[in-house]
């Protein structure tokens, strides 16, 4: 067959197979919808709804943009409001006020299993949403153990090694493009200290391009048509296949060997459930490492450019960064760099917060609503959000509400100084790029220590300068990232320490 028309037959049922799905999906939300029309709330308030066109409703205006939509209408409807789509509902908990309910609601009222099946597709089947909530909490906890405080010290050896080789390949000066450099760096440190010391020796090539095919196939498509066949699924599929294979061959040889280390793949080899005492199975294990990485390696690769742009943008507070670092090898020595260093680190670990608050990687957090929500809206108003719902909080919004930060869209790390602390202004919910309550992301600690890591190097050794344009938000995956590349001309020097 000619090669057009074989393209052309293969769109044919690509677009026949879209549009069955899409049909189906649509039913199922109707019915869904209609079922729940039987339930009477005319006696309880509901949230103000989204003025919208039938059916496809607000879909349309919130893929256009999201984050957008939600604060125009947070400044129109307040802060709870329904968006209706499809036959279907989300409602949008916008504040510290209201969010409590989601961050804080029993799994048996806010479930996350019903949002979040989807992604079963990219990391495997038999843990984390493809569980009961029983077991989920306990692979949980296996992560939870993998970063403990003395886990957390014993790892930052291991991350001011791979950032010092990393950076020595780089010229005395140059031009890079920075989002690149920081994402393979970031891979590697969450590589040694998560996946372990046999992928970071022999099989990092690997690993780094079968898990970039894996990110590329998790799309805003793949939350409704997960399994839709289109080629960046098909990769999706092929690479967690062979990243299995090749954890497998790793599970297998260390049990074999009767070695242990000191990483996040020997604590989910020796974990043993509490319920029946069952060790964790070989594909557990993969798919919860394949889990783990993307969470340590997408999101914090992410903030580390956002924190380097807003540097480079910022230069009063680069220089105050770099003044920090001065004052810390004053009372430390140049070298030396660890956890309790680290933990010194305030003007940094402030600019990183600021950037995370200003670019949080996951902007929009659901859940699914199996009771009737009563809340009280930040204007007083006492609303009923129906079971059946999904219920969903954004960060992107909320941390930039000008009733809790200070000229909320501008980039101010002492906002979070001593006698400011906008991040408690409105209760512990004031501050949610790592989500907040019970939900809370257990990663947070090692996140901050491997990008204080990376900018103490960077800072310690080398002048940068931003030479293209501050990047936009890349909306083409599940997380937010930063679009295009991030330019820098570097030149290597060593920070002088007065008195040395």
């Amino acid at each position: 067959m000619h090669p057009t028309a074989d393209n052309h037959q293969q769109r044919l049922i690509a677009g026949a197979m879209l549009l069955v799905t899409t049909i189906a999906v649509i039913i199922k939300l109707l019915l869904l919808w209609s079922g729940s029309r039987g339930r009477s709330h005319s006696h309880r308030r509901l949230p103000p709804t989204i003025p919208a066109m039938p059916v496809i409703g607000g879909l349309v205006r919130f893929m256009r943009g999201p984050i957008s939509m939600i604060r125009e209408e947070y400044m129109r409807l307040g802060s709870v409001f329904t968006l209706g789509f499809l036959g279907h509902k989300i409602t949008f908990l916008i504040g510290p006020e209201v969010s409590e309910h989601l961050f804080n609601g029993p799994e048996s009222e806010m479930s996350q299993q019903e949002v979040y099946g989807f992604t079963a597709a990219a990391f495997g089947r038999g843990f984390a949403f493809d569980v009961p909530y029983s077991v989920r909490q306990e692979q949980i906890r296996i992560f939870a153990e993998g970063l403990r405080r003395n886990k957390l010290r014993s790892y930052v050896g291991l991350m001011v090694c791979e950032a010092k080789e990393y950076f020595s390949k780089w010229g005395e000066s140059g031009t890079v493009d920075l989002k690149h450099e920081l994402e393979q760096v970031i891979l590697l440190i969450s590589s040694r200290c998560l996946l372990g010391r046999e992928v970071r020796e022999n099989l990092l090539d690997d690993v780094a391009t079968l898990f970039h095919d894996l990110c590329n196939g998790m799309q805003p498509v793949s939350v409704i048509f997960p399994y839709l066949p289109i080629p960046a699924h098909r990769r999706r599929d092929r690479a967690r296949q062979r990243l299995w294979e090749m954890f497998g061959t790793i599970i297998r040889a260390r049990k074999a060997s009767g070695r242990s280390e000191e990483d996040m793949l020997q604590c989910l080899i020796d974990y043993r459930y509490k319920k029946d005492g069952r060790p964790t199975t070989e594909d557990e294990i993969a798919g919860l490492l394949t889990t783990v990485l993307f969470g340590a390696q997408e999101t914090s690769s992410i903030t580390t450019t956002w924190t380097g742009a807003y540097l480079l943008q910022f230069r009063r507070y680069l220089a105050a960064a770099v003044e920090e670092q001065k004052e810390i090898m004053k009372r430390h020595g140049d070298g030396r760099i660890d956890h309790d260093v680290l933990a010194e680190m305030d003007v940094l670990y402030r600019c990183i917060k600021e950037a995370l608050r200003l670019q949080p990687p996951t902007p929009i957090v659901f859940r699914w609503s199996h009771a009737d929500l009563a809340v009280t809206t930040r204007e007083g108003e006492e609303l009923i959000v129906p079971k059946g719902q999904i219920v969903a909080a954004s960060a992107a919004v909320a941390n930039r509400l000008p009733h809790v930060y200070k000229d909320p869209d501008a980039y101010d790390p002492d906002r979070f100084a001593p006698g400011r602390s906008e991040d408690k202004a409105a209760g512990a919910l004031s501050y949610i790029s790592f989500g907040g309550g019970k939900h809370r992301c257990i990663g947070d600690a090692f996140a901050y220590l491997e990008i204080k890591t990376v900018w103490a190097h960077l800072l310690r050794n080398f002048e940068l300068e931003l030479v293209s344009p501050f990047p936009d938000n890349e909306w083409n995956s599940m997380v937010v990232g930063v679009k295009g590349k991030l330019m820098v001309k570097y030149t290597r020097r060593k920070l002088v320490v007065d008195g040395n």
